[in-house]
């Protein structure tokens, strides 16, 4: 979830130096929210405070070389505010397993598409927030998927909803499709893109009814494998 949108983004729009600054940059800013979110659960005791002080400070400095190298990055800052502050209020109140905690992530991790491709100098921003729209319905669908399948399985009402949330993303894609006024060139939705989905939404039906259960470890390749796919159908579309 962190690399995937960061690496759509670049190599859409071309690689570029700055993408290694953004790259360590949003990675270290991660290692930062997650120390955070760990000394906020502990109560803020203050054995879990020097990791967010070092990490903090070195995604200050990573972030001031990548302002440095691309000023025009600085004006993406505030649209991350909202999920950092959801994410760092639910790890406060110990509700970061949460539903709308999981979703304000893959919302923030899939808007670093639109920020490197903007960085590496992309001039379409139909096909940049298309790519991140992308990132974040299958981030999200994730959610809810794996919570089917660990913390939610055997829950029918929680499946219906993972399996309603899934196949609404394939019709609004392909709705997206077959309404469009020009061709499918370069906007990273195809009927490819669609194709992908429609294999994840049927994933989302059949894998929380097989027995045995998947292990975590199952769940994680496979996730692995469905993040690739995503990826590179909407690089090619």
């Amino acid at each position: 979830m962190l690399a995937s949108p960061l690496l759509v983004g670049a190599l859409a729009a071309g690689l570029r130096p700055v993408h290694l600054l953004l790259g360590a940059f949003w990675f270290a800013g991660y290692f930062a929210f997650f120390a955070a979110s760990v000394w906020l659960k502990s109560g803020r005791r203050p054995r879990h405070l020097r990791p967010v002080q070092v990490y903090v400070a070195l995604a200050a400095v990573l972030g001031a070389a990548t302002l440095a190298a691309g000023p025009g990055l600085l004006r993406w800052a505030p649209a991350f505010a909202v999920p950092l502050g959801i994410g760092l209020w639910s790890s406060a109140t110990h509700n970061d397993r949460a539903l709308v905690s999981g979703l304000a992530t893959t919302v923030g991790s899939a808007m670093m598409a639109v920020v490197a491709y903007d960085a590496g100098g992309g001039t379409s921003w139909l096909r940049a927030w298309t790519l991140a729209a992308v990132q974040a319905a299958y981030f999200a669908g994730t959610v809810f998927y794996v919570k089917s399948l660990i913390r939610e399985r055997g829950s029918a009402t929680f499946l219906r909803a993972s399996i309603g949330y899934h196949l609404a993303v394939v019709a609004v894609a392909a709705v997206a499709l077959v309404t469009r006024a020009q061709p499918a060139t370069g906007t990273g939705l195809s009927w490819l893109v669609v194709a992908v989905l429609a294999l994840l939404a049927a994933r989302a039906v059949a894998v929380p009814r097989l027995t045995p259960a998947p292990s975590p470890k199952q769940i994680g390749l496979g996730e692995v494998g469905a993040t690739v796919a995503v990826a590179l159908s909407s690089l090619v579309a």
